[in-house]
């Protein structure tokens, strides 16, 4: 028979076996003790009554409604500055003057240019210079008077013939010499009719087109050197100074009426289909926080376009600024409100979940999670409106305080803030 021995080699005793057996007894009575799940402690919140509002988020600009920039016309200096940036100015007032030297001499030289176009396209409607068209009428009545000799001396000639005095060959030469003087006189009526080929006639209207073009553009610039107010308005940029070298096209300055500021919203493509006019706008700007600018929506975009990196249409608004607190060309925040409910029953947002297309709550029901089915309306990114399946002050479970138990349906909970 064999014989049991304990840790230390020696033989265990009767006395030994019976701890060990009294140890594993109490094991398996502590066990169901130890491991007794509690109650699943979830984070809870209450169906609320109250306004919901459903939102679109983004961002705009913002730009003047009555704008105006002057730019420069030609490479040039700026030779005087009248006004510095964020005068108010008054209608007509000087701002700003270019130095036109060079233009008013391009100016001259398209006018003398113009002039000679005038005055080949009238050479052209009279048939030449006056000592041309004279020249062509003395030509003209010296062939005119040629002919009717040679048709008299022919006449003549043949009642000779007639008579026996006049020979055939004398006939002939005199209708020869009519035929030429008829040639001749022909040509010079020709002439003067026809003086210029077509492609003669559409070089000098051509020259004269270009001429008058020359011209007024030359006077354009000229008046675009003189920069004067539009309007009555504020000088909110002026990137020049004076004396400064400027090339074509360089904005000088902006003049704007600040009263009625326009801002341009960026809604994002998947949005665009929720906007429709009158829609109301809140605007932000973080340089002044908690003031908001209300306006509502007046155009909605007719295409997508790219904006940096998202495709976007553009909605416009207008706001009143009677402070001049919003300033031109600054980044705002916008919030479009495409619906808006008041004094219903709403709920977070995160309490609300999908099976499919069907939305659940867990409502806690006498300390048990019960899994109700619910109606929704109106939803933004914190709450969505509750229409059907709780009622008012409904408790109902947010999520687990523990990831690894999730929320079941017949769960028992306790609930923590």
């Amino acid at each position: 028979m064999a014989t049991n021995h304990n840790s230390n080699g020696r033989p265990a005793t009767r006395k030994g076996r019976t701890w060990i057996t009294v140890g594993a007894l109490a094991l398996l009575v502590l066990i169901p003790i130890f491991t007794r799940q509690g109650p699943l402690r979830v984070r809870t919140t209450t169906v609320e009554r109250g306004p919901i509002r459903s939102l679109i988020s983004t961002n705009g600009k913002i730009e003047p409604v009555e704008n105006f920039e002057a730019h420069s016309p030609v490479p040039t200096t700026v030779k005087r500055l009248y006004v510095k940036e964020g005068d108010r100015v008054g209608k007509g007032q000087l701002l700003l003057q270019l130095d036109d030297a060079d233009l008013r001499s391009q100016a001259a030289r398209a006018q003398a240019q113009m002039k000679g176009a005038q005055a080949d396209e009238a050479g052209i409607s009279d048939g030449g210079t006056r000592e041309e068209v004279l020249t062509l009428d003395s030509q003209l009545l010296k062939a005119r008077t040629l002919r009717d000799y040679d048709r008299q001396n022919l006449d003549a000639l043949r009642r000779l013939e007639q008579q026996g005095a006049a020979s055939e060959g004398e006939v002939k030469q005199a209708q020869d010499q009519l035929q030429r003087s008829q040639a001749d006189l022909t040509l010079l009526e020709q002439k003067q009719k026809d003086r210029y080929s077509q492609p003669e006639v559409a070089k000098v209207q051509a020259q004269g087109a270009e001429a008058q073009a020359a011209y007024s553009a030359a006077e354009d610039a000229l008046q675009k050197s003189t920069v004067r107010a539009p309007f009555d308005g504020v000088v909110y940029s002026l990137p020049v100074k004076q004396g400064a070298y400027v090339q074509t096209g360089d904005l000088l300055l902006q003049v704007g009426n600040l009263s009625k500021m326009l801002v341009r919203t960026f809604v994002d493509e998947p949005d665009i289909g929720r906007l429709a006019p009158g829609q109301k706008i809140e605007v932000t700007w973080d340089a002044v926080p908690g003031r908001i600018w209300n306006g509502t929506v007046g155009t909605i975009p007719s295409m997508v376009k790219l904006h940096g990196a998202r495709n976007v249409g553009e909605v416009t608004c207008t706001l009143d600024n009677g402070d001049r607190r919003l300033l031109p060309n600054v980044n705002v925040g916008v919030m479009i409100i495409t619906a808006e409910h008041s004094d219903v029953l709403t709920l977070q947002r995160e309490a609300v979940h999908m099976d499919g297309m069907k939305p659940y709550v867990y409502e806690v029901v006498n300390g048990e999670l019960k899994r109700q089915d619910v109606e929704i309306s109106l939803q933004n990114l914190t709450r969505v409106e509750i229409t059907g399946g709780l009622p008012a002050d409904a408790v109902v479970a947010l999520s687990s305080a523990n990831p690894a138990k999730p929320l079941a349906d017949g769960a028992r909970v306790q609930g923590v803030q």
